[in-house]
């Protein structure tokens, strides 16, 4: 996405800002004042997902997001970074650089794995971290192997992100959000819309999922300690709610919250819910 995102058609952009912090050029977003929060977005999408849940916390919170590397309004300054580990070290980075001490962290998706990731190399809020349709699982059945080498073709594949880009209609779009169990507004469609048909986002989206393993991560969950509260929607097809349920399980101070009616998009439908469970 080009820099600076125009607020006539992005949420937030009073609060945006470009961070360089090596490897990438960094969309940040800020606002409140308070004990830190820090919200991470999951695959595919950027700080507008947040667009309902961000005001809505910064009445009470310094509320931080940015865009991952690639995707939304962040420049990729590294392609081999986009898995895990390397954008959980790169995301380390840059909160030590600016200072930041959250003291809760929000992860929608993959967003939750970055989360826990960022507990293991040393990041501890005091409130821990909440999981919003955490994406703490591996496929399974013909998905298990299909999706990872898909995204692996794909992204290794000449002109394949701008084909996407190019290809993808509203319809498209459309039918992909009903896909996850969540029901969007006009306003939301249009946004993940603008990211689906924009050549870099989907790019660097295509490198996250080529990249991306949770092998490691899955294989230690026993030994991460922190409070973790997981948030379910019932109606989510892209995560399960029994992914959440498994993860619980294994995390020893971990508490799960399932809400009926909401899809992998919660925090986007019911902004509203999720900022009460979050400041429970």
């Amino acid at each position: 996405m080009r820099w600076p995102p125009d607020p006539a058609i992005w949420p937030l952009t009073e609060h945006s800002r470009q961070v360089l912090h090596r490897p990438h050029r960094w969309h940040v977003q800020e606002h409140g004042t308070g004990d830190t929060i820090l919200l991470i977005h999951g695959a595919g999408g950027a700080t507008q997902s947040f667009r309902g849940l961000f005001p809505l916390l910064a009445q009470d919170h310094h509320v931080v997001m940015f865009d991952l590397p690639g995707q939304g309004f962040t420049q990729l300054g590294a392609q081999q970074r986009c898995g895990l580990d390397h954008m959980s070290e790169d995301i380390l980075g840059l909160i030590r650089h600016e200072g930041w001490v959250p003291s809760r962290i929000i992860g929608h998706s993959a967003g939750a794995a970055i989360a826990l990731r960022l507990w293991e190399l040393g990041l501890r809020p005091v409130d821990g971290i909440v999981g919003i349709n955490a994406a703490l699982g591996k496929f399974k059945g013909v998905a298990g192997w299909l999706f990872p080498m898909m995204a692996k073709a794909l992204a290794v594949t000449p002109f394949s992100a701008s084909m996407f880009a190019a290809t993808t209609t509203r319809s498209s779009v459309r039918n992909l959000i009903r896909g996850t169990g969540s029901t969007l507004e006009q306003e939301g469609l249009e946004l993940y819309y603008r990211l689906a048909t924009d050549k870099g986002h989907v790019d660097a989206t295509l490198s996250m999922m080529a990249q991306w393993s949770l092998d490691g991560l899955l294989s230690r969950l026993g030994q991460i300690d922190a409070p973790v509260h997981l948030i379910t929607g019932l109606n989510d097809t892209a995560v399960p709610p029994q992914v959440s349920r498994d993860a619980v399980d294994k995390l020893p101070n971990a508490k799960l919250t399932e809400l009926d009616g909401l899809g992998h998009l919660a925090h986007e439908e019911d902004a509203n819910t999720i900022a009460t469970l979050i400041n429970q």
